[in-house]
């Protein structure tokens, strides 16, 4: 640094106290002469209310003085540490006691910040924990089963109310994913109700003569009582309706046509008096959401009616010069494998075809109450005939039919089997 002038006392005070350690003013309090300024120069005299160039304010090129005090009446600013003078600044030597104080400030601070970062560590911590508290636990959605179908977020499939059958899933590419094995049954039986979902049937007449063709009309309404004209396609065909009579006989599976204003519409035939059941089972649009529903209805033919007993069981049945050999055994609480083995006049395998979108279709209706169970067999034949997975949705005694196409024509047998 260039050389100053040396040092003078200050006129208004008695003279400069040495620095050493002992007479070193503690941390934080001016020194005298310093810290307030020293008597009669506490008010600038008249005329010197500012500091000359090179007293107050140091002169250009001669650096900025230290903080605290101004002595208006001697031309030089003394700070903590610095001395200047005629413009020209020179620091002091630091001494031992500002070198402590500051190592004390330096710790002290190094201290705080060690403070304030643990601080937030925590925070975070106990954020962290209550946000898991906070969040309850991811819960798996259920497999799509016959009746309980969930559609993905991302690629919706088809839902379709197979009530009571056993557990599958409908693709987005139109196909079905069977959920073969073992697990409770949580299924329950579908068509005993007319309102289900938010939907009703409303048919336009339940009145029937036997042996007569006559047109069966009905809509499906929302909860608003608006018709339903919107519907999924699901196994070829927006809407499937099972028509049989109480006893379970006269069993028919027919798909009627809907018009621009939501009414459904089919010339239906019932042989014979007595009462049946009309079952829609369909996936209605509603909101832009697929809702499926399986509604039921009874329809009335008058005339004598005695009903007539269900046949027993048996392993093998004949329809249209075909012979079907039935094999497994359904079950309560778990899904079991049903094989439909269908033969020719000849004996040899038949060659089934696709038959709205599958190899065959098994309804299975309960005694008593109708209760209608819609399965679905795996995509291809397995082992020369259908595979069915079905878990029975409680006790008693079932009819199960089961629909095939060959050479075009749609056939139809019939099966009963007791589940206890």
């Amino acid at each position: 640094m260039p050389d100053t002038p040396a040092e003078k006392p200050m006129p208004d005070t008695p003279g400069k106290m040495p620095d050493t350690p002992e007479n070193a003013p503690p941390p934080g309090t001016a020194s005298p002469g310093s810290g307030n300024a020293s008597p009669g120069s506490g008010n600038a005299s008249p005329g010197s209310g500012n500091a000359s160039p090179g007293s107050g304010n140091a002169s250009p090129g001669g650096g900025t003085a230290n903080d605290k005090n101004t002595s208006n009446g001697g031309g030089k600013v003394e700070g903590n540490n610095a001395s200047i003078e005629g413009g020209n600044a020179a620091q002091a030597p630091v001494d031992s006691g500002d070198q402590s104080a500051g190592f004390k400030l330096a710790a002290f601070g190094a201290l705080v910040v060690v403070v304030l970062f643990a601080g937030y560590g925590i925070g975070r911590l106990n954020n962290s924990v209550d946000q898991t508290r906070a969040t309850p636990p991811a819960t798996q959605q259920q497999s799509a089963s016959h009746g309980t179908h969930n559609a993905a977020a991302a690629a919706p499939a088809a839902p379709h109310d197979d009530s009571g059958a056993a557990p599958h899933q409908h693709n987005a590419d139109g196909t079905v994913t069977q959920v073969a094995g073992s697990g409770a049954a949580t299924q329950t039986v579908g068509g005993l109700a007319l309102t289900a979902s938010g939907l009703t049937l409303q048919p336009a007449s339940v009145q029937f003569t036997a042996g007569r063709a006559q047109p069966f009309t009905f809509k499906v309404t929302g909860a608003g009582g608006a018709p339903i004209t919107t519907y999924a396609v699901v196994h070829d065909k927006p809407l499937h309706l099972v028509v049989v009579r109480r006893d379970l006989t006269g069993f028919q599976h027919l798909h009627p046509t809907m018009a621009a204003d939501g009414t459904w519409s089919i010339d239906l035939t019932l042989a014979a008096p007595g009462s049946y059941r009309a079952i829609a089972d369909f996936t209605a649009v509603v909101g832009g959401q697929q809702t499926p529903a399986t509604l039921g209805i009874d329809l009335m033919v008058a005339g004598d009616f005695t009903p007539a007993e269900l046949p027993a069981p048996v392993a093998e049945a004949s329809t249209d010069g075909f012979s079907v050999q039935y094999r497994g055994k359904p079950q309560i609480g778990s899904t079991q494998p049903i094989l439909m083995s269908v033969r020719g006049a000849d004996g040899k395998p038949a060659a089934l075809e696709p038959y709205l979108g599958a190899f065959g279709h098994l309804v299975v209706l309960r005694e008593g109450d109708v209760g209608y169970v819609h399965v679905h067999p795996e995509a291809g034949p397995v082992a020369g005939g259908v595979k069915f997975w079905l878990a029975a949705p409680g006790p008693g005694r079932y009819r199960m039919f089961f629909d095939f196409q060959v050479a075009g024509k749609v056939h139809t047998v019939a099966f009963s089997t007791v589940v206890e």
